[in-house]
């Protein structure tokens, strides 16, 4: 069995979701499309898709092998383009995930850089604060910023993203300046909602976890850029990252307060699949990425 050729016809059906447009993709025959798929069937001795008059869907081995299919044709591509002419040329199309505030601050002029250094690359950028799955939505890589879990996705951390407690000097003229976590108001808590506890966490984090407990906040928001207007139209204070609020410090709209206070960072990461051989057109992204933003990050460039 031509084991590549079969892999090739398979993804092929998979992705056009029948074998005739699938011939017509490859510029081949239905008949040795459709044999290419059942020896590949009898050597993995199960059954790959589910197949009706009008469509055929895979199956939940199907979809495993669909995985690991893209997976090695990707890998031999990559291998072929190294081997070849084009082996210093970056091609393909990059699919990142990343969250939300994070990407339209300050991905669109690293993006742009990017695609000035490696033109050959297409480029989808998909904007959601939940943790994708990496692997089962598609995606090359996605940015996450937090505290990593062990998973069998690879971690690449690209800056410190540190967290400040700051309010508007309207606010800390009306309310006064808290000097330890305890002195804050728990009713004019802004809180960010998906922010995740940690096991090991500061005075700081500790009195602002009671405002969950209590249902005390002003604000609760999924959002922070929604919650760090809030902060400057005074009313109250937000816990969030400084590459967020970083500009407003700078420009004296907001003020960061208990600052000996301050949580230990989180991260910025890049997390990608496990692979031996990574595709040119992602090693070459995340060697890009990791020196972008600077140590520290440019967002942290403040004065107060």
């Amino acid at each position: 069995m031509d084991r590549i050729s079969a892999l090739n016809a398979f993804v092929a059906v998979a992705d056009e979701g029948g074998f005739k447009k699938a011939a017509d993709k490859l510029n081949l025959s239905n008949q040795l499309v459709s044999k290419y798929v059942s020896q590949l069937e009898e050597h993995l001795k199960v059954r790959l898709f589910n197949r009706t008059t009008r469509r055929v869907r895979l199956t939940e081995e199907g979809q495993q092998c669909y995985q690991f299919a893209q997976q090695i044709l990707e890998s031999l591509t990559d291998m072929e383009s190294q081997l070849g002419e084009m082996q210093s040329e970056a091609q393909g199309q990059l699919r990142i995930s990343a969250p939300v505030t994070f990407a339209t601050r300050h991905l669109a002029p690293l993006i742009g850089d990017f695609k000035k250094a490696h033109p050959a690359v297409g480029m989808e950028l998909q904007l959601n604060d939940r943790k994708v799955d990496v692997v089962e939505e598609g995606f090359d890589v996605a940015l996450r910023i937090g505290k990593l879990k062990s998973s069998s996705l690879i971690a690449r951390r690209l800056a410190p993203i540190r967290l400040v407690v700051c309010a508007s000097p309207d606010y800390l003229q009306r309310e006064g300046v808290p000097e330890t976590p305890e002195d804050l108001r728990l009713e004019h808590y802004l809180r960010y909602s998906y922010l995740e506890p940690s096991p090991a966490e500061s005075r700081l984090m500790l009195a602002l976890k009671r405002s969950r407990a209590t249902a005390a906040a002003s604000l609760a928001s999924n959002n922070g850029e929604i919650l760090m207007q809030a902060a400057i139209a005074g009313q109250g204070y937000v816990l969030q990252p400084t590459f967020i609020v970083g500009d407003a410090i700078k420009a004296g709209k907001l003020t960061a307060i208990l600052r000996e206070f301050e949580p230990e960072p989180l991260g910025l990461y890049a997390v990608y699949p496990h692979r031996k051989l990574l595709a040119t057109k992602l090693k070459v992204f995340i060697e890009f990425i990791s020196s972008y933003f600077g140590d520290p990050p440019y967002w942290d460039d403040f004065d107060e």
